[in-house]
């Protein structure tokens, strides 16, 4: 019953992750998202086997929060006005989308607690799909922040980093996708995400947010 609840969260919060990407990339001189249909919420085009199907299933099974991620839009820096500065700011629109989305969550649920509409079983119904949304997009932007390439953190690392700290960085990229898998199926992922994740949900609970790992 949970997975009914929490795909259609998953989905929706990756699709308005990428559009995040395509849209700030449009604003900084990109409009390869735009003119490939990508700035779009229909979900087909932005379906990715692996990361929207493949990694949530793994997540269920080891009792993590679903987290994953849409197919990439594609982005062309050289057409951007400041290549390096500006990837940084479009892979962090990435995590700041699911942020805003854990925002205008938890102000619905303090919305339906203060007024108490709808009522009886479709209110805790509603509360629980608002509760999932929290936890969905707090998970995404913390595992989309973890520097390992391809997720954001690396491009918002390879942005920030000058010199030799750059060119030491930049020797992981070829492995990038092992390591999160590796991360992923060891189960050493949730050390990144849970701590952090439990911290963020403790404040929202000081704030009379109430949502359960």
């Amino acid at each position: 019953m949970e997975w009914i609840l929490q795909l259609p969260v998953l989905v929706f919060s990756v699709i308005f992750h990428e559009f995040a990407h395509g849209y700030v990339a449009n604003s900084r001189g990109d409009d390869t998202a735009y003119l490939s249909g990508r700035l779009t919420f229909n979900p087909l085009p932005h379906i990715d086997p692996v990361g929207t199907v493949l990694l949530p299933a793994a997540c269920a099974l080891m009792g993590l929060p679903a987290i994953g991620w849409a197919k990439p839009v594609p982005v062309n820096p050289y057409r951007m006005r400041n290549p390096r500065s500006d990837m940084a700011a479009v892979a962090f629109s990435g995590p700041l989308s699911n942020i805003l989305l854990v925002v205008a969550a938890a102000l619905a649920f303090k919305l339906i607690m203060l007024l108490g509409f709808p009522g009886g079983d479709l209110a805790l119904t509603l509360l629980r799909i608002i509760s999932f949304a929290i936890i969905i997009n707090l998970a995404l932007a913390l595992f989309n922040l973890i520097p390992v390439f391809p997720l954001d953190g690396s491009q918002i690392m390879l942005g920030l980093l000058k010199g030799r700290w750059l060119e030491l960085y930049e020797r992981h990229l070829p492995y990038g996708m092992y390591i999160i898998f590796g991360l992923v199926l060891t189960g050493l992922v949730k050390y990144l995400i849970l701590p952090p994740l439990a911290v963020a949900i403790s404040v929202l609970a000081y704030m009379g947010v109430y949502v359960g790992l």
